[in-house]
């Protein structure tokens, strides 16, 4: 057969263990972990039709080889290949099996899968021996970065051994002075109240015969730092004292198990870092050690007493470098500082190689712009975002922090002599894989997709973030809401936004009430229309690009709390008029100091998300079989809509505050059934965007929406020239003044090169980068009509002077290519499908087309329809 099954993948992970002395292994925190897999044909190029049992898998087989060399196959009638169910007995902790699939085409068969290896971790809190420890001495949150160790025996024979390690604060674990991982910031950030994060980690290759140390440093982070503390009335932080969970397992050949954990026969000791805090930057003195010998350890450690938070697995990728940037320039200024741009903003760290006498001080400082040709500083407002460090006097040190990072593409450095390859700039992320790639004619266009890329990159940052520089650096829900279809189809997100989305469920309150940050920070929360409604739009996201029924089916609860909630405030009429809102945030023509104080007025905003979320709620209730909560919803939701047009919107079709955004949310989730009423309020948003000059008139809440609307309501001409206008604001001003990030305000820095007076001026936000999923389905022109893009839409629409476009997503099923050009009245399209997707290919010209698996290629010569054509495209 000409198809063959790729290995299988469990949950949403990629294997992390294999780093010693095993081969790579998933670890789960889950007995049953789903199962998925992709299928890769031996002759990619050729089609569906030509081949046609490729269209779809009829059958699977699932096989499992335990420890004990048993082996069990499950048959399966079915076309489902993504997070199928678990078929076999449950895995037990610690149980290590591999699985192969392999797939049934008609009468056709696959060869089996290369083996997959899965390791449960520990699954019940029984499992673990270990004892939470902190310093007797305190370790106060200003004091040094305390260390934790101990010695141990390791005997011949040794064929296994795993770190199953916490904090509270972040942990940088070593053996025998050898870093365990290439993680950061772990274990990361979760309602710590709830739920708090362990590690797993190989480390058999790091252990010898005979005495081994394992130390731990810890570090304030999100548990005890300032970003914990954000909001100055919620009093104390998560903790006011670090701690320490650690187990050694180690397996002999004889089967024997040996278990180094923490207890008090620990010892505790200072480091050399004075200081941590993710705001304001590293204090290190270079004159002693980060980790001392466990030996030269002089302090005891007290027993805590035991967490009340859940202890589990990693759902998500670890926070890592993912790679370095040199020097762009180096420019010497006055008083012995050097001023270094790195010629793009990203989140990480700077490392400088320096020489220099004992006891000199270099001290570091970030921005992400300068003014005058200094630092700009004021954006990150109280954060300091500076590290120290005092010189030992060693013929050259490596100066580079590891328990903090910084927003920034300048830095300045005084107290060193420096040289363009002493400096490298450290860039780190949660380690997603990519899964989108695109690309124009049009350079300027490509610049801001990057800026986007960028811009997720440093804010996804073990939960997505809204800016990574200030005072701030917090998971506000209403960014991500409106950014979640663009990351989805950028990166591998699936993990990363579900742990988060369990955050989410963790801390929202009995009421329903979503918290405007998760994890929680305020004492006090306000249920606001368009960050509350995370909790419905973020999972329907990750059912729609990853076909993921399961991540509905936990978060239900959630989503209707909120919907729920939500109705309580609006009552009988249906209209949420009531309360504190924050609107379209940062709408360009509010005041920078009234960031909420836009066109669009608040309740129609609010009703509007009222009525998008029951509607995500009814959709979510069919897709689980809940028939009576979908009925109850859908009727509701047509109950909403219909208030929303009986209050906001007039014979004429003009809607309350006629502005740009409260069309687009309008036309955009069909809150207007009349037919001549809907069509005239899209004549009405055309008319405005043409007012302003095709410039943007939206904030945070209309700007994902805005071209979609004008796009549905045959005005597909007025959305490209928004795409491609130069002027102030626009997506390409920010380009044009240099940005390699998106602004948080359109005018973040003004046309004369100063900064925004605005005490909100992040210049890595990325919530208006939201416009690159719009780019992706109409642009490129690919946009999923089934869950986990097992069918779709290919219906490019040329225009803003583009005359090509490529785009190739890594969907759950496999990769999907669509590339067009226009060259002199014609047309071309070439189209890529995996096994198991099928697509309706539209071209400009009115062709369609069905096809599944291979490649293709269309040509159109008469593009005089494609006016009408674009009309009736929805996505």
């Amino acid at each position: 057969m000409l198809v063959i099954a790729a290995p299988v993948r469990f949950e949403q992970l990629d294997p992390l263990l294999g780093e010693g002395k095993v081969s790579p292994a998933t670890l789960v925190g889950v007995s049953e972990p789903r199962l998925s897999w992709r299928y890769e044909t031996l002759a990619p190029h050729a089609s569906s039709a030509a081949m046609p049992h490729l269209g779809r898998q009829s059958a699977y087989e699932i096989e499992v080889c335990r420890a004990n060399s048993s082996v069990e196959t499950v048959r399966v009638d079915s076309g489902e290949q993504i997070l199928v169910s678990w078929p076999f007995a449950p895995l037990n902790s610690r149980e290590r099996v591999s699985v192969r699939v392999r797939g049934y085409f008609g009468t056709e068969k696959t060869p089996w899968s290369p083996s997959s290896v899965v390791e449960a971790g520990l699954l019940v809190q029984q499992d673990w021996d270990a004892q939470w420890i902190s310093p007797s001495a305190g370790a106060a949150v200003d004091h040094a970065a305390p260390v934790l160790g101990t010695t141990f025996l390791v005997e011949e024979g040794l064929v296994e051994a795993r770190l199953r390690i916490s904090a509270l604060g972040i942990v940088v674990a070593t053996i025998n002075g050898l870093a365990v991982s290439g993680d950061h910031f772990a274990p990361g950030w979760t309602s710590y109240e709830h739920r708090l994060r362990y590690q797993s980690y190989d480390v058999a290759a790091l252990l010898t015969p005979g005495e081994n140390e394992l130390a731990a440093l810890l570090g304030n982070g999100w548990y005890r730092g300032r970003v914990a503390s954000f909001d100055l009335h919620r009093g104390a932080p998560y903790g006011d004292y670090l701690g320490l969970l650690a187990q050694l397992e180690i397996t002999y050949a004889d089967g024997r198990r040996v278990d180094v954990s923490t207890d008090t026969s620990w010892r505790a000791g200072e480091s050399n870092i004075l200081a941590n805090d993710f705001y304001d930057g590293q204090f290190t003195d270079l004159r002693t050690s980060t980790f001392l010998p466990v030996a030269e350890l002089d302090g005891n450690v007290r027993e805590l007493p035991p967490h009340a938070a859940l202890l589990v697995a990693p759902t998500a990728p670890p926070v890592r470098k993912t790679q370095c940037l040199p020097v762009r320039t180096l420019t010497p200024l006055s008083e012995g500082r050097t001023l270094i741009d790195f010629g793009q903003n990203l989140v990480g760290w700077v490392r400088l190689c320096v020489t220099g006498k004992r006891g000199d001080r270099v001290v570091v400082r970030h921005a992400e712009v300068l003014e005058d040709g200094e630092l700009s500083l004021r954006p990150l407002r109280s954060a300091q975002a500076t590290d120290t460090y005092i010189l030992s006097g060693a013929a050259q040190e490596v100066l580079e922090p590891r328990l903090v990072f910084h927003g920034f593409r300048y830095i300045e450095v005084s107290g060193a002599m420096l040289n363009p390859a002493d400096i490298a700039a450290v860039v780190i992320s949660s380690d997603l894989t990519r899964t989108g790639w695109f690309e124009t004619s049009d350079p300027a266009v490509n610049d801001l997709h990057n800026n986007v890329v960028w811009g997720m990159r440093g804010n996804f940052l073990d939960v997505p973030t809204d800016c990574p520089q200030r005072d701030e650096r917090l998971g506000w829900t209403g960014d991500i809401q409106v950014f979640a279809p663009t990351a989805s189809a950028l990166f591998d997100v699936s993990g990363f936004l579900s742990s988060w989305l369990t955050t989410l469920g963790d801390d929202q309150l009995s009421d329903g009430t979503v918290p405007a940050v998760i994890p929680r920070v305020f004492r006090t929360e306000t249920p606001y229309a368009g960050w509350g409604d995370a909790a419905v739009i973020v999972p329907w996201t990750l059912f729609e690009r990853y076909g993921d029924l399961g991540i509905l089916r936990r978060q239900y609860g959630s989503m209707q709390g909120w919907v729920e909630k939500v109705g309580a405030i609006a009552g009988e009429d249906l209209l949420w008029t009531q309360g504190e809102q924050l609107g379209d945030w940062l709408d360009p023509l509010a005041p920078p100091d009234a960031p909420a104080a836009a066109q669009a007025d608040p309740g129609v905003v609010a009703t509007a998300y009222f009525a998008r979320s029951t509607q995500l709620l009814a959709w979510a209730a069919e897709a689980l079989g809940y028939r009576d909560d979908a009925l109850l919803y859908e009727e509701r939701a047509a109950g909403i809509r219909a208030a929303f047009e009986q209050k906001y919107v007039t014979e004429d079709g003009i809607v309350f505050s006629d502005c740009q955004t409260v069309y687009a949310m309008a036309l955009r989730w069909d809150l207007i059934a009349d037919v001549p009423r809907r069509e005239l309020a899209g004549r009405r948003l055309a008319a405005l965007v043409a007012r302003h000059q095709y410039t943007v008139a939206t904030g945070f809440l209309g700007t994902p929406l805005i071209l979609d609307a004008l796009s549905d309501s045959g005005n597909i001409a007025a959305a490209y020239k928004m795409v491609v206008c130069r002027e102030n604001p626009s997506w390409l001003y920010s380009v044009d003044m240099g940005a390699t990030t998106v602004w948080e305000r359109w005018d973040a820095m003004l046309p004369d090169g100063s900064v925004n007076p605005g005490v909100m001026t992040s210049f890595n936000h990325y919530a208006f980068g939201a416009i690159a999923d719009w780019m992706h389905r109409k642009i490129a022109g690919l946009t999923p009509l089934a869950p986990g893009y097992r069918h779709v839409r290919i219906a490019p629409i040329p225009g803003g002077g583009i005359t090509s476009s490529s785009f190739e997503h890594v969907s759950p099923y496999g990769g999907i290519g669509v590339r067009w050009t226009l060259r002199d009245g014609l047309f071309k399209l070439n189209v890529q499908l995996p096994v198991g997707v099928t697509a309706e290919v539209r071209l400009p010209n009115g062709d369609q087309h069905d096809v599944g698996q291979g490649e293709y290629e269309f040509l159109a010569t008469d593009l005089t329809t494609a006016k009408a054509t674009a009309a009736t495209l929805t996505a």
